[in-house]
């Protein structure tokens, strides 16, 4: 069978077995060799973008950066200016991967990776879901994601799918009707995984509870479930394990960096030492000990295009007592939760629909900073937003018509515009809260 999924990404221009060599390479190193590697890799981004890039280099200013503690904290806002600014010498929209940031932190911006860098992040997702026996070049993915509805965009969506072997289950609707028709995919196809954000699948293994149908006895081929882009409690991991009879595992990850921590076999949650360096920190930017919480700030070691170079991602965490840097263990992720919208149709829809309505809103320009949904009453939500500039009302147009079409017609939406929005006393922004 060819190896289509490959295939695709080297006809893109990604070089992914060179990447697959090289993160061999590292994966096999020993510990000093990885102590050197580690260091060689800081001050090689760090020198590169010196050199290369303006944006980190105003950044920087006058800090004689002698010492890794000194370099200052990136964080969200700083790279809320056009790409074009923030782009290294050599790189342009031509030669790059470009995408956008989800925004569940409420802070959406656009950001670009060279293609080298690009190629490692999947050689690491590559590796990892293969500690499952699962292998995105023959392995049948299920995949509860969002799809864009315009019609070209969702064409694509859907020959991205075929050529990456998976059948998505777009999760804008979650009524009953809907589920059944996803429970009928799992008899009549041969899905070896099931992939997606973690509130959606949640809301599918309760849907089996009430049906007392354990989903392996009716699709026996499934392997694995791996849930991404929320928090997994215990309780929901307890009730998919029931429901599935497969192994649940845990990712956390980030689309502008790579896979931060993903479960292995015994069931930790293994950073990625391999692309990434990983930093808990106190509110002045001091390292903790492993054991106690703080801000988690991540230097992206292969990203020539753009600088991450600690990078305060908006989550807090805790490293484990038994980390050592070739193998850190998340011992804990505090924060990035988001809720179910219930609408008055009785169609229910992960907080996370909102980043493709909001995606329509959030232009290159950077002109608006952050924002969060809250949901007032059935058929009313309030948008408050962050922005240099008031929305028109042709921006405000486009997301009514955007919130018609992936939720549904007859909603009442508020949009206020503020000069600082409420966050949690850990300082996240909740980007999408159900009052009902």
């Amino acid at each position: 069978m060819i190896r289509l999924f490959d295939l695709s990404l080297q006809l893109n221009g990604f070089p992914i077995k060179k990447a697959k060599a090289e993160l061999d390479k590292i994966v096999h190193f020993s510990e000093e060799e990885y102590a050197s590697f580690l260091e060689d890799k800081k001050k090689e981004i760090v020198d590169f973008h010196l050199k290369n890039n303006s944006f980190y280099k105003e950044l920087i200013g006058n800090i004689n950066v002698k010492n890794w503690e000194d370099l200052p904290i990136l964080n969200k806002q700083n790279l809320q200016k056009p790409l074009e600014e923030r782009l290294s010498n050599g790189y342009s929209k031509s030669n790059i991967y470009l995408n956008k940031t989800s925004g569940s932190s409420g802070t959406p911006f656009v950001f670009a990776k060279d293609k080298y860098s690009h190629a490692l992040t999947w050689a690491s997702n590559i590796m990892r879901f293969g500690w499952f026996n699962i292998d995105f070049n023959h392995s049948y993915q299920a995949r509860f994601y969002g799809i864009p509805m315009d019609f070209i965009g969702y064409q694509k969506e859907r020959f991205k799918d075929f050529l990456t072997h998976r059948f998505r289950f777009p999760v804008f609707d979650l009524s009953d009707e809907i589920l059944e028709k996803f429970l009928q995919k799992f008899r009549s196809k041969k899905f070896d995984y099931i992939n997606g954000y973690t509130s959606s699948i949640v809301l599918f293994a309760k849907f089996l509870e009430q049906r007392n149908i354990i989903l392996n006895e009716i699709c026996p081929t499934l392997k694995a479930c791996f849930v991404t882009s929320e928090m997994l409690f215990e309780t929901d991991k307890k009730l998919l394990e029931k429901q599935f009879g497969i192994p649940i595992i845990s990712e956390y990850g980030a689309s502008e960096l790579d896979l931060i921590a993903f479960e292995n076999s015994q069931g930790e949650w293994q950073v990625n030492a391999e692309t990434l360096f990983v930093e808990i920190l106190d509110e002045n930017n001091n390292v903790v000990p492993h054991g106690t919480e703080g801000k988690i700030v991540i230097t992206s070691l292969f990203n020539k295009a753009n600088p991450f170079i600690r990078y305060e991602i908006g989550d807090i965490g805790i490293l484990d007592e038994k980390s050592t840097p070739q193998k850190p263990i998340l011992k804990k992720l505090i924060g990035r939760t988001n809720d179910v919208a219930i609408l008055p149709s009785g169609k229910k829809s992960p907080g996370l629909t909102f980043y493709y309505v909001t995606k329509s809103i959030i232009e290159d320009d950077g002109n608006v900073k952050e924002f969060i949904i809250k949901q007032t009453h059935l058929d009313t939500f309030e948008i408050e937003y962050v922005a240099e500039k008031e929305l028109v009302s042709e921006q405000i147009q486009k997301i009514k018509e955007a919130i018609d079409l992936y939720l549904e017609p007859n909603l009442n939406f508020t949009f206020t515009r503020k000069s600082i929005l409420e966050r949690s006393n850990r300082g996240k922004l909740k980007q999408f809260k159900s009052y009902l």
